[in-house]
């Protein structure tokens, strides 16, 4: 049986965008009729994979997210001493593995990828060490074999591991994702609002001008938002080619990560750094299942965030006594009642050990 720990957090925003539409606004979705403010999976996974506990506890087993490998192999034959011309052709053919190049107006004379390529450490190393091999004059290895010196079904790259990848030209060499994450959304109506602001020219006073230097506007919302996350266990190991401490390490981080870490979209102007004030940690066999049906009908009732817990605590209630027991264990984090970080992380990492 395939063991699974889920994620239920529930967190509130103050006035902030930290997810933007392709028009500036805070992105948004209609839920049981009712609007509501969201953050997408994409946005919630890059800033995970950006946080200091990735960087830091996790450094060496971090993948590269680029179109640019063509660019950087190039670089670094030049740097050992090949000729610009060999050095590019050498590139380009390694890095031909990922995918498909192409010419574009940045990458000057040499190509990049057409599509961007999850690369974890070891393939890295491998297609620099074979660019160096070709370059320095050995042969270059056809293209079955080339796949074959460079490309890994599993390695130690843990957020490759938790987030897949796949790679359209071969995929033998894709990675189905360990972490499913949903897009965050507010558990009541939410809409946003439009900040009307102006700039003042420093020097229009000097130079007898009034009036604002610059005028605009931006668009924020507030809210208290639902995310859930689920990771299959066995997959993680199984991306990470058995390293089951590797496996805990990194979902240690993801729990650190989500419990303080956001989209950082207007930052500078809204200082958001909200922390979850509700986390359940769930851990068992049973298939996985969310709580979103908690906020199909919009909390109205307030205060906001305890009649959102309320409710999630509710519907988990209901659908256990409906289906049988969600899971075998559970550890909870509410803030100013029960629990703490540390407690939740103990709980996922001894989900992984084994303990």
């Amino acid at each position: 049986m395939t063991k699974f720990v889920q994620f239920h957090l529930l967190t509130s925003f103050g006035p902030s965008n930290p997810n933007r539409d392709d028009q500036g606004r805070p992105k948004q979705a209609m839920v049981g009729g009712a609007p509501r403010l969201r953050m997408s999976s994409q946005s919630i996974k890059r800033a995970l994979r950006g946080c200091s506990r990735f960087a830091l506890d996790l450094a060496e087993h971090m993948g590269t997210r680029t179109k640019r490998l063509p660019e950087k192999l190039t670089a670094h034959l030049v740097a050992q001493g090949a000729t610009e011309e060999k050095a590019r052709q050498v590139a380009e053919k390694v890095a031909s593995v990922f995918g498909k190049l192409e010419s574009t107006p940045r990458s000057g004379d040499g190509k990049v990828l057409t599509t961007l390529a999850f690369i974890s450490p070891d393939e890295w190393a491998y297609a620099t060490q074979l660019a160096e091999a070709v370059a320095n004059g050995d042969p270059l290895p056809t293209d079955k074999e080339l796949k074959k010196t460079v490309l890994r079904r599993a390695d130690g790259a843990i957020d490759i591991a938790m987030f897949g990848r796949m790679l359209a030209d071969d995929s033998g060499y894709n990675r189905e994702a360990a972490v499913q994450v949903s897009h965050a959304i507010t558990t009541h109506r939410a809409q946003s609002e439009e900040d009307y602001f102006s700039a003042v020219d420093d020097l229009n006073q000097e130079a007898g001008e009034t009036g604002a230097g610059h005028i605009g506007e931006a668009e924020f919302g507030s809210g208290v938002y639902y995310e859930y996350v689920c990771v299959n266990l066995d997959l993680l190991e199984k991306n990470l080619d058995g390293n089951k401490e590797l496996a805990a390490r990194g979902i240690e981080a993801l729990v650190r990560g989500l419990s303080q870490v956001t989209p950082s979209g207007k930052q500078n102007s809204f200082a958001n750094h909200p922390r979850a004030h509700y986390i359940l940690a769930e851990c068992g066999e049973q298939a996985p299942r969310d709580l979103s049906g908690a906020f199909f009908d919009a909390v109205t009732a307030k205060p906001l965030m305890e009649k959102s817990v309320l409710a999630l605590e509710k519907t988990r209630e209901d659908i256990e006594a409906a289906y049988g027991k969600s899971c075998d264990k559970s550890c909870v984090l509410h803030v100013g009642q029960s629990g703490t970080l540390e407690d939740i992380v103990a709980f996922v990492g001894s989900a992984v050990r084994g303990g």
